[in-house]
């Protein structure tokens, strides 16, 4: 074949695969180009399970157990500074008007009570149990809960969870409820089929369908993070709403949304079923959790820390702190030992250890692998109980934010950083997705504020490293000089705006 025939012969191919495209045609590019004596089997492609009516069945059901839940805060004092009553001329109509307004705020008056709107589900129908996140009623005064035919009756606060950000409540009605149950959250699969209903904006009961995109997400809320990612529509109100499978179980609470414009952009997390089911068992049992502990603080394992310990991979989480008193110390544990396995679990990543611990029985044993001085090492501990830790004093009562934290001087750049927490991703209102260093404090004159940088950037990157902590920064500008390179370059994030910035090495 000629080169002119062999050309022509491509673009026939090419051409082939842009008309199967645009025709939904069923063949792959490799069987195109694919000689006609060597047939290739198509992929099988299994189709969605979902019924003719979409998703309209099992929505019919589900409805009538969520429920929108309103609640009023407590009514705050106000000690605003009110400015001057502006002048009028005698007798103006506006007069008599500022001054009753003014001499009713000027002695620190009543605010007017806020109000937030929420979403909830049935779980027990029998004794009015509903399900709803911390923050949709925490410090309210009064909550109320409003059913899919739009009567709206009273509710009982019976326990919440800050940690995980769940609350109880309980109803007293005449009519009979509809109840929902939990799902087995575990066995979710990114790309199967998921439904939410909630109350977006106060808008009522309204449907949303989409698909898992991630799992076991951590967005720095918590401790206990493990959050599935959802593209399905979430916006503010659909807080504490349910998420469904197909079979019409709850396999996750709608919590929180990643969003620069404050709607939906299809970035949601929702609570997993298999984390918040224990939870709301403990709330409705005993009015409040009960958390095993093991008396220990822990940090990640780097690969470095891994082949400083003669470790041959970086997992598990290593044993920062031990509690006096705790049942770590009991069990011989010692600052430096790496956790391998709790109850046969084996810990791949640091935080999985928490949850585990957190979900054993008080009281009873459990049995830890643990890597200490080259060998692997076992010992076996009662379990101790986490809120009973912390009202005895055994757990020091630090801001579980971290927001005291002063940061760390980068002198040689003039500016202050910190580790990125909770309360620092509330103040300069850094997205859950956003991680690296916060720029807390600039010096002005040195090289960071003649580059641009504000407190509230973001150090995502340096010199195309992730980093995470101060110590990270300075291990590479240190590299960096050792390279006779005479600057760093940082990819800053700032509200969602990215922008890269070279720092001169000083």
């Amino acid at each position: 074949m000629s080169q002119h025939e062999q050309t022509n012969s491509r673009t026939l191919r090419v051409f082939l695969y842009a008309m199967t495209l645009s025709l939904g045609a069923a063949f792959t590019f490799s069987a195109l180009i694919t000689p006609h004596h060597a047939q290739a089997e198509p992929p099988v492609v299994q189709k969605p399970q979902i019924a003719e009516t979409g998703f309209a069945d099992m929505v019919q059901n589900l409805l009538p157990a969520v429920v929108n839940i309103s609640s009023t805060q407590k009514v705050q004092e106000s000690d605003m500074q009110l400015p001057e009553m502006p002048q009028f001329p005698p007798g103006s109509p506006f007069e008599d008007f500022f001054e009753e307004f003014m001499g009713r705020r000027r002695d620190g008056g009543p605010m007017p009570p806020q109000t937030s709107l929420g979403s909830g589900f049935v779980v027990d129908a029998a004794n009015g149990y509903i399900i709803t996140n911390n923050h949709v009623v925490q410090d309210a005064e009064s909550v109320r809960v409003t059913f899919h035919d739009d009567e709206t009756v009273n509710a009982e606060v019976i326990g919440i969870d800050e940690k995980t950000d769940i609350a109880v409540l309980k109803v007293k009605t005449e009519k009979k409820l509809t109840e929902v149950h939990f799902g087995d959250s575990d066995i979710l699969r990114v790309g199967d089929w998921v439904v939410a209903i909630g109350n977006p904006f106060g808008l009522g009961g309204t449907v949303t369908a989409g698909i898992v995109s991630a799992r076991q997400r951590d967005i720095q809320s918590g401790p206990y993070d493990d959050f599935i990612q959802t593209d399905a529509s979430i916006n503010r109100g659909n807080s504490g709403g349910p998420m469904f499978n197909l079979k019409g179980e709850v396999i996750g609470i709608n919590t929180a949304i990643f969003s620069p414009s404050g709607g939906s952009v299809g970035i949601g997390f929702a609570i997993p079923s298999a984390l918040a089911k224990p939870v709301v068992e403990q709330i409705i049992k005993f009015g409040r959790t009960r958390r095993g502990w093991l008396g220990v603080r822990i940090q990640s394992v780097t690969p470095d820390i891994a082949e400083s310990l003669k470790l041959k991979q970086a997992q598990g989480a290593m044993v920062a702190e031990v509690t006096k008193g705790g049942p770590a110390e009991a069990a011989g544990l010692r600052v430096g030992d790496i956790i391998l396995s709790f109850n046969g679990h084996p810990i791949h990543q640091m935080r999985e250890l928490p949850r585990l611990v957190a979900e054993t029985p008080i009281g009873s044993k459990g049995k830890l692998k643990y890597w200490r001085e080259g060998k692997e090492m076992e010992t076996t501990l009662t379990v101790g109980e986490l809120e009973k830790a912390e009202g005895d004093g055994l757990i020091a009562q630090k801001d579980p934010s971290g927001s005291k934290d002063q940061g760390t001087v980068l002198e040689g750049f003039g500016m202050t950083v910190s580790s990125i927490n909770g309360a620092l991703r509330e103040a300069f209102n850094i997205a859950p997705n956003i991680n690296g260093i916060v720029v807390t404090a600039v010096e002005p004159g040195k090289e960071a504020e003649l580059k641009g940088l504000i407190e509230g950037d973001v150090i995502v990157e340096v010199n195309q490293q992730p980093v995470a902590s101060a110590a990270q920064f300075k291990q590479i500008v240190v590299e960096a000089k050792k390279a006779n390179r005479g600057s760093v370059l940082l990819l800053l994030n700032h509200e969602g705006e990215v922008r890269f910035v070279a720092l001169k090495i000083q």
